[in-house]
């Protein structure tokens, strides 16, 4: 039988020291720190994070022990050596702290108390409800979807309860993320599901997610996105966001309204997310198999749909990406008027793949008009579809 001496171990261990704090946000702290090499490689100066719920809050001077294996990847949403303990100051013991455990037999296993678990105080009410009433939500991709599609509603509904449910297809510590940190109020809180840890209100799935955003964040709408650090493989089936499409199943099936917000871009370098991403249409169309609603700036598809920044043939790009629309989707053209405003007045900085609002414009503006979209079904009497539409020509296209 082999054993891991062999192999040596999947984690990159290494010791270092903190000299000193940097940055911290709700959740987490930014270190940095002198790692300790080994064998013939050289000490060396690093970047760190620290999550205090899990490993205390160190101290200047404090030994830790770091997990490096992200930063020696150079993964760009992962360049932090991340701090598994302190080996000067173990943390104290949190009682009471629930029985849901989320990171399930990993090192750093963690105890929280589940929202829907029988030791919380809403486990009746989430028990006893059945439906959220037709609740709008929103499904994306990419975490860096979540502060446009928040823009979006914001700019037509600025009291309107936001609540971000959380999935584990990215990073699990919802604290990693500056974005949610930053958008603050504009969210009525955030609801971490499946191994995801760390948000205002932790739930086992993303249906109980859903139904604990309105039943106890009383949410008019949701988001629903993988954390950051999205996982792909350049293959058909192989990446995390396939989820975005497990999303919509889940909000139909606990009464919500499915919105899907395409990942969209003239930037990206890599064709296959150019136009409509192959990650929608595969999540969206393929994956999701309830009726969904598919907002699109207005005047975006066709021969004439560039935007001003857009490299020409976008718009002829996204008709040929939607030609195969399942019935059972429905296109809605939404207008743009004060959706740029509304962008560069959100409090955090935009970013996908490393590009900024201007960078890949289109992508940001196509979030912002799924939040728009969503925003307007609140004033309607948002029920869910009924039922899978039956077989059909074509996909309807509507003005919104």
């Amino acid at each position: 039988m082999q054993n891991a001496r062999e192999h040596g171990s999947l984690i990159r261990w290494r010791q270092a020291r903190v000299d000193s704090l940097g940055k911290g946000w709700r959740g987490a702290q930014e270190l940095r720190l002198t790692v300790q090499g080994r064998g013939d490689e050289p000490d060396f100066e690093a970047k760190g994070i620290a999550y205090p719920a899990l490993v205390g809050l160190p101290a200047v001077g404090d030994r830790v022990l770091v997990n490096t294996t992200a930063l020696a990847m150079g993964l760009g949403t992962g360049g932090y050596a991340v701090v598994i303990a302190n080996l000067d100051r173990l943390p104290e013991d949190r009682e009471g702290a629930g029985h849901l455990v989320k990171m399930r037999y990993s090192p750093l296993q963690a105890t929280v108390l589940g929202v829907d678990e029988q030791d919380s105080p809403h486990h009746a009410a989430i028990a006893a409800r059945e439906s959220v009433d037709g609740m709008p939500v929103v499904a994306a991709d990419l975490h860096s979807a979540l502060p446009a599609i928040v823009a979006g509603v914001r700019a037509d509904r600025p009291a309107a309860r936001i609540a971000y449910v959380w999935t584990d297809g990215g990073a699990l510590p919802a604290w990693f993320s500056r974005t949610v940190a930053e958008l603050g109020s504009l969210l009525c809180g955030t609801i971490t599901v499946g191994q995801a840890v760390g948000g205002d209100l932790e739930a086992v799935t993303v249906h109980s997610g859903l139904i604990a955003a309105r039943e106890v964040l009383r949410a008019d709408l949701a988001i629903v996105t993988q954390g950051p650090g999205n996982l792909g493989t350049g293959t058909p089936w192989g990446f995390s966001g396939v989820a975005a499409g497990e999303a919509l199943n889940a909000a139909y099936a606990v009464g919500g309204r499915p919105v899907g917000a395409l990942r969209i871009s003239d930037a990206d370098p890599r064709g296959r997310h150019v136009g409509v991403s192959h990650h929608s249409t595969t999540a969206f169309f393929k994956v999701g198999l309830v009726p969904v609603d598919i907002p699109l700036p207005a005047g975006l598809a066709g021969p004439d749909g560039d935007l001003p920044t857009s490299r020409p043939g976008l718009g002829a790009a996204i008709t040929r990406d939607l030609a195969a629309l399942p019935d059972r989707a429905t296109i809605h053209e939404v207008h743009t008027e004060g959706l740029d405003d509304a962008l560069r007045a959100v409090p955090v900085r935009l970013s996908t793949m490393g590009r900024g609002l201007d960078e890949d414009y289109a992508y940001f503006l196509v979030n912002a008009a799924a939040g728009r979209f969503a925003a307007g079904l609140l004033s309607e009497a948002a029920v869910p579809p009924a039922a899978c539409p039956r077989s059909s020509a074509r996909p309807v296209r509507r003005r919104s």
